[in-house]
């Protein structure tokens, strides 16, 4: 990864010019705000995990409005969490390994769209 992340960086962005596709689960949607973010941090696979619980863990899809939630560790393993916006947690995940830059990070899903908070 030769570009840094901050958290700064993704409060610049409070709307999208672009809709990007996700490749595989095509009903999903991401902002140039999210795209920003996995060029940023390397982190395609972030945006895959979201998509791929749209279609594959019934409790999520159930959820009008989500909030996705990737807390990395200083031994560099990570926790994504998906809520229902209530804080009712009702996904998670362990990631054993990863270099994502920031040690917190939180994203929205909502309308099939996935999106930063700030624009939101």
């Amino acid at each position: 990864m030769t570009a840094q992340l901050t958290e700064n960086d993704l409060l610049h962005f409070t709307g999208s010019e672009t809709w990007h596709r996700h490749s595989l689960v095509r009903t999903v949607i991401y902002t140039d705000g999210i795209r920003f973010l996995a060029e940023k941090a390397g982190a395609y696979w972030l945006i895959d995990e979201i998509a791929f619980a749209q279609k594959a863990e019934q409790a999520v899809a159930a959820e009008a409005f989500q909030l996705w939630t990737l807390t990395v560790a200083a031994d560099q393993s990570a926790h994504l969490t998906c809520e229902d916006g209530d804080g009712r947690t009702v996904w998670e995940k362990l990631i054993p390994f990863t270099d994502f830059p920031l040690g917190l990070v939180k994203v929205y899903f909502t309308d099939s769209t996935l999106l930063l908070p700030s624009e939101y």
